[in-house]
């Protein structure tokens, strides 16, 4: 009778117990995949940048590195909390989703606005009008903040 009641049970009949966990997870992963996303194309692939672009090329590099251990590290450790909450039956995909787009618009916000403008630790592109960079950049986080805020709002109630 036992195993006739666990094969029934909901595959995520926790998920309201585990919202927080999920919103987090989610936005650990999406800090962690934009930041990946910003290496990769970024820094490796079209040379814009570096991580730290105020001293030579090698500090450069190791700031890259360190940036993507950065992104790898949370991207991981994120599936751990994923799996986690698999573990628990508190996994919410639209819930996670809702995660993921915060944190990958507020990973990118923050670089476009702090690292980029307050801090000056790099710049989108050089040798270019920049204006044009910035914003795409900025109105694109902004997106994935406001699709992350709905989502979340969406999931907010029990009820739904």
């Amino acid at each position: 009778m036992t195993n006739t009641y666990e094969k029934q049970k909901p595959k995520h009949e926790n998920r309201f117990q585990y919202k927080k966990q999920n919103m987090w997870t989610g936005i650990l992963f999406g800090l962690g995949v934009v930041a990946f996303i910003d290496e990769v194309i970024f820094h490796q692939l079209l040379h814009w940048h570096h991580f730290y672009d105020k001293s030579t090329a090698a500090v450069g590099l190791v700031s890259d590195g360190l940036f993507h251990a950065f992104s790898f590290f949370a991207t991981i450790g994120s599936a751990f909390l994923l799996a986690d909450l698999h573990r628990k039956h508190g996994f919410w995909l639209k819930r996670w989703l809702g995660g993921i787009f915060l944190g990958a618009g507020t990973f990118q916000l923050y670089d476009g606005i702090i690292q980029h403008k307050f801090m000056k630790l790099h710049q989108i592109r050089y040798n270019v009008e920049i204006l044009p960079y910035d914003i795409v950049w900025n109105i694109f986080a902004a997106l994935l903040i406001i699709i992350g805020m709905v989502l979340l709002l969406q999931t907010n109630q029990k009820g739904r």
